[in-house]
């Protein structure tokens, strides 16, 4: 690891202003130290546009790159060090199911304007964005949810169904207008069960995805940490089960948390629900605050970015090959994405 670190050390000296390292707040602490700017999906994907490097290197995982490829400006090239750190929840849906999905239910007429998670495919992004619709972040759900609302005669909400259903209740979106699509195994592949009858009426339509590092935060654990401690302060990602937002003191993206620690007098105790990493790197960023996690929960795709493979990437950057997106897909995700960015500018 010493050889990594001082060898990435030196490759970010001699490329200056021509490499730009970006990593996600989920990402290890000797992979931050490393990194030029941090931050969450939405802050991560504003700053591609300001960038002037020619090199940029997303420690992250691959929707995180793709989403990089697609807002990159003519001549940048975008890096993963790990092309095989994916994300669960991103790979519940797949482009050719959503597009199946809307096209039955827009069968009767209506019009159905999809709404993607930024934890999705590029290639998902593409099929929302040829549908009208457009992506968001946990940070700005309730803004393009509202945004989608207001543009058709229903919402497909994918690919997270509790980050659909904490927005709904944000919204004060009726709890009989919404629905989760139901959802079966066929020859071992997943498949959505639409009944159009049963989705007529409903102005929110949920795709059956999850994060599985935030399913496994429950209610009984809050409920055992109050008992413990009456005092103490807990705040989870949307990502969390509805019951678990519901039983916390606040929730929030990852920068929300982040805010919410910074602004805690002294002294506090707060347990966060999240990631791991970050959670720890809160701990020790604020060592006049007790900061714990709701339960261990780390994501493995996120650690497969390493110092190592960091520096084996910078070591070949000038001839490696940047992640693309297909022209075809490109064009309809940056539409989608685009919207996003500018409804939240």
């Amino acid at each position: 690891m010493e050889n990594s670190v001082r060898d990435i050390l030196a490759i970010k000296e001699a490329m200056g202003s021509r490499l730009a390292i970006l990593g996600h707040h989920y990402q290890s602490d000797a992979v931050i130290a490393l990194t030029d700017i941090q931050g969450d999906s939405l802050e991560l994907a504003r700053r591609i546009g300001d960038l002037d490097a020619e090199h940029i290197v997303f420690c992250g995982v691959f929707f995180m790159a793709e989403s990089a490829a697609i807002l990159r400006r003519p001549g940048q090239k975008i890096h993963i060090p790990d092309t095989n750190a994916t994300c669960p929840m991103a790979d519940m849906a797949d482009a050719g199911r959503v597009e199946a999905a809307l096209n039955i239910l827009q069968a009767d007429g209506r019009t159905i304007i999809p709404l993607t998670y930024v934890n999705s495919s590029a290639a998902v992004k593409g099929v929302v964005g040829r549908f009208g619709g457009s992506v968001c972040t946990s940070a700005n759900a309730a803004t393009m949810l509202a945004w989608a609302m207001e543009r058709g005669d229903g919402v497909l909400f994918l690919p997270d169904k509790h980050l659909a259903m904490n927005t709904a209740n944000a919204l004060n979106i009726p709890e009989g207008a919404r629905v989760i699509l139901p959802q079966g195994v066929i020859d071992g592949d997943p498949r959505l069960f639409i009944d159009p009858a049963t989705v007529a009426d409903k102005r929110l339509m949920v795709w059956p995805g999850y994060c599985p590092i935030h399913e496994k935060f429950s209610v009984q654990t809050v409920a055992e940490l109050r008992t413990r401690n009456p005092d103490i302060k807990i705040v989870v990602h949307p990502e969390c089960d509805p019951a678990v937002v519901q039983a916390a003191d606040g929730s929030g993206s990852t920068t929300y948390l982040i805010n919410y620690v910074t602004e805690a007098p002294a002294g506090s105790i707060i347990s966060i629900g999240t990631e791991i990493n970050l959670v720890s790197r809160l701990a020790k960023r604020f060592p006049d605050k007790t900061i714990k996690p709701l339960s261990l929960s780390q994501c493995d795709d996120m650690a497969k970015i390493t110092t190592d493979n960091l520096a084996a990437l910078l070591r070949g950057i000038e001839t490696a090959t940047p992640v693309e997106v297909d022209e075809t897909i490109k064009t309809p995700a940056r539409l989608a994405l685009q919207r996003m960015l500018d409804a939240c500018a």
